[in-house]
């Protein structure tokens, strides 16, 4: 179980890629910030997005992460975005332990043509728990809202938690350099259910109602609603510094924090079965030159394969 600290306790954060709960008992509140710099930045420049997309992207892998961090076993989070706007597929996940990637894949023209990013689609938010488990999946419409507001129209409709959700992306100059680079950062409050009640995300299954019009939950979403971006993105703020400017007069406790990593999870034997799937025809349709070419769409990472490691699937 997480040992609660008072913030004047604490040692000094590291100012990027990980992720602080807290707590703050006087309002029935708890959370989590994630600030997220080299991983952000990565993630971003290995694809060259467009301004508007990187943006987009960096929210995404702010968001992805304070919602997997709360999973309380071996699994993974998923969260995917499809539309028939500009984005056609936004993609992260979460691995228990903090690894974290993420993928969008865009028509460069219309997002040039400043169209919002999201037409017409959903936002689905998976929990794998593994081979052996049914995974738990929650989807809510996109209808050209941000992921702020999908986020919290998800938590509202299915698991009727009072949530807030703050999320930030853009370029920083970063301490000086003659660069700026990408950094992306969140918030992710939640009103505690009553004694005895256990709902929380990463808790298939719950069905609890919280009461959404306390005065505790009203002013948590007035103290959310004063966070500003460069708040949530300035590498000298730390989390830690963030919450006691937000919650110091009702008292926040803090819990152990949690790096997230730069990690894709792809792997040259994780490929090579996903083409051992595929049919004798379509294995010869993927050969080009004598060798299998496959692609990590989130890492980029290229992978190569002699066909004849998949004799067995091909007839002479």
């Amino acid at each position: 179980m997480d040992t609660a600290m008072d913030l004047s306790t604490t040692v000094a954060l590291p100012a990027d890629d990980h992720i602080r709960p807290f707590a703050v008992p006087a309002l029935h509140l708890r959370g989590r910030v994630v600030r997220l710099g080299p991983l952000a930045d990565a993630v971003i420049s290995r694809h060259a997005y467009p301004e508007p997309i990187a943006r987009l992207v960096g929210e995404t892998l702010a968001l992805t992460a304070l919602l997997g961090s709360s999973l309380k076993f071996d699994g993974r989070f998923v969260l995917q975005a499809q539309s028939d706007g500009p984005i056609s597929l936004l993609v992260a996940d979460y691995a228990n332990g903090g690894d974290l990637r993420a993928y969008c894949r865009f028509d460069a023209g219309r997002v040039e043509a400043d169209e919002a990013p999201f037409g017409s689609g959903h936002l689905a938010f998976t929990i794998d728990q593994g081979a052996d488990m049914q995974a738990y999946q929650g989807i809510v419409p996109l209808e050209g809202q941000s992921l702020t507001e999908a986020g919290e129209a998800f938590f509202r409709q299915s698991e009727q938690i009072p949530t807030r959700i703050a999320l930030a992306a853009g370029e920083v100059l970063n301490f000086g350099a003659p660069m700026s680079d990408w950094r992306s950062g969140g918030l992710f409050v939640q009103h505690l259910p009553e004694a005895g009640e256990t709902a929380s995300f990463g808790d298939p299954g719950a069905d609890t109602v919280v009461d959404q019009e306390s005065d505790a939950w009203n002013e948590a979403g007035a103290l959310v609603d004063t966070i500003e971006a460069h708040e949530l993105l300035d590498p000298g703020l730390d989390a830690d510094r963030l919450l006691y400017r937000l919650f110091h007069e009702r008292g926040v406790r803090v819990f152990e924090a949690q790096a997230v990593n730069d990690q894709c999870r792809c792997s040259p034997e994780r490929i090579e079965a996903m083409i051992a799937q595929f049919t004798e025809d379509e294995i010869r349709d993927m050969t080009v030159d004598g060798e299998i070419q496959v692609k990590c769409e989130f890492c980029g990472r290229d992978y190569r394969f002699d066909p004849t490691t998949f004799q067995a699937l091909m007839t002479v």
